[in-house]
C-alpha cells in the first residue's frame, strides 16, 4: 500500500489498524532485504543463520581444544585410554564431540562401556591401589622404586615400568631432591686425614661411623642437628639438637651413638673440617672412647657424601615443605622422623631396599 499504491503511513496505519511505528520498521526491513525481509516465524535470515552456524562450529572448536589440551598426549595412546577419558569427562563435553577430537567411533564408545573389565584391567586396579597406599605411607616422598619394593613386598607381581605408569596415572610424584650444605666460619684445631677414603660399606656394625650436622629455621631461630650414621645399615644410630652450633651438639651426638651401640675395639668416625669436630673439646672424647677420627679433605663434600645424602632426604621428605613456630616443633619432627620412619619403616636403596632396622634384623646384627 504505501510502496506500490502510495498510500501515506499514517492512512495505511489507520486502515490495517496497526501503530506507525509497527509500519514504519516495516518498511525499513524491506528496503533493506527486499528478499528475505519476513522469512517467516522460527526462520533466520541468511545472515543470522551464517553467524549462528559460525557460532556453533567455534564453540565446538574450541571444546575440541580443550579436550586435546586436558588429554594431552592421548592420541599416542590406544584406544582404552581415550575411553577411559571420555568416560571420566562426557559429564564435561558432549561424547559425540570428544569422538571427532579423539579420533574414535561412538559405537566403539558404547561398545567399551557395555563391555565387562578385562582381567588385567582388574589386576591394575588393584596394583594402582597399593602403589598409592605405599606413596601416602612414605609420605608422599617414595619414588617408584621404593614403591616398586613396597609392591612386592605386598604379595602382588608387577614390572618397575608398570609401577612408574600407574603412578604416572594417578599423578603421584616424589618431590624433588634439594641439595645444600651448612657453612661454618669457626676456627679449626686438630685436622685428621681421610681415613674413610669414600669407602662407605663396612662388614659389619659398628666399624664406621659418619657424622655431620644441619640447621633447620624456625620463627624462634636456629635449630641445629647433629646425626652419627653407621655406614654399615645406614642407621641414625645417634643425634642431638641444639639452638647453637657448639661442639656440645656433636658431642651429644656422639656420646648417643656409643650409649645405643656400645664400644667395639675398632671404631673409626669420619666427619668434615668443621670447627665442631676439629675442636679440643671433641678430639678428646674420641680419644676417650677409643674411637680413630677421620675427616674430609677441605672443600671435598663427596668425602662425606653419605652424610649428605642423609640430611638431603630428610629435608627433601619432610622439613622443606614445612613451617616450624617453634623449636621444640622442629625437634618433634625430626625424632619422628628419625625414629618413626627412617630407621624401622624407609626403603633404603644401598642396602636392597629395605630399611636400616630390617637390614640389621635380617642379618642377625
Amino acid at each position: 500500500m504505501v510502496k506500490e499504491r502510495g498510500v501515506s503511513v499514517a492512512q495505511a496505519a489507520r486502515d490495517l489498524e496497526l501503530h506507525q511505528t509497527v509500519l514504519r520498521s516495516w518498511i525499513r526491513e524491506l528496503a533493506a532485504d527486499p528478499q528475505q525481509a519476513f522469512p517467516g516465524k522460527g526462520v533466520m535470515k541468511h545472515e543470522q543463520a551464517e553467524v549462528e552456524r559460525l557460532r556453533r562450529e567455534v564453540a565446538k572448536l574450541k571444546m575440541e581444544r580443550d579436550i586435546l589440551k586436558k588429554g594431552r598426549g592421548l592420541l599416542r595412546q590406544g584406544l582404552t585410554v581415550r575411553f577411559e577419558f571420555m568416560a571420566k569427562h562426557r559429564g564435561i563435553w558432549p561424547v559425540v564431540v570428544m569422538c571427532d577430537a579423539l579420533g574414535v567411533s561412538r559405537s566403539g564408545f558404547y561398545d567399551w562401556l557395555d563391555r565387562p573389565p578385562s582381567q588385567r584391567s582388574l589386576t591394575n586396579e588393584a596394583l594402582a591401589k597399593q602403589v598409592k597406599q605405599s606413596f601416602v605411607n612414605s609420605d608422599r616422598t617414595y619414588g617408584a622404586r621404593r614403591v616398586w619394593r613396597d609392591v612386592l613386598a605386598s604379595g602382588l607381581n608387577c614390572g618397575l615400568h608398570l609401577v612408574e605408569k600407574l603412578m604416572q596415572q594417578q599423578a603421584l610424584r616424589a618431590r624433588p631432591r634439594r641439595r645444600g650444605l651448612p657453612k661454618d666460619e669457626g676456627q679449626r684445631s686438630e685436622i685428621a686425614d681421610n681415613l674413610l677414603e669414600r669407602q662407605f660399606k663396612a662388614d659389619a656394625p659398628n666399624q664406621k661411623w659418619v657424622a655431620d650436622f644441619t640447621y633447620i629455621w624456625t620463627a624462634e631461630g636456629w635449630l641445629y642437628v647433629a646425626v652419627v650414621l653407621d655406614l654399615y645399615s645406614r642407621r641414625a644410630v645417634g643425634w642431638s639438637m641444639q639452638a647453637s652450633m657448639t661442639s656440645q651438639l656433636v658431642a651429644d651426638a656422639l656420646m648417643m651413638a656409643v650409649w645405643r651401640r656400645g664400644k667395639p675395639a675398632a671404631r673409626m668416625h669420619h666427619s668434615d673440617q668443621g670447627s665442631q669436630y676439629t675442636s679440643g673439646h671433641f678430639q678428646q672424647l674420641l680419644k676417650e672412647q677409643g674411637i680413630t677420627c677421620s675427616m674430609s679433605r677441605a672443600g671435598e663434600v663427596w668425602d662425606n657424601s653419605a652424610m649428605e645424602s642423609f640430611f638431603s632426604s630428610m629435608k627433601t621428605e619432610r622439613i622443606a615443605r614445612k613451617v616450624y613456630r617453634t623449636r621444640e616443633e622442629a625437634r618433634a619432627d625430626v625424632f619422628d622422623y628419625i625414629e618413626r620412619f627412617y630407621n624401622p619403616t624407609r626403603r633404603h636403596s644401598t642396602i636392597g631396599y629395605v630399611s636400616p632396622v630390617q637390614f640389621e634384623q635380617a642379618q642377625g646384627a
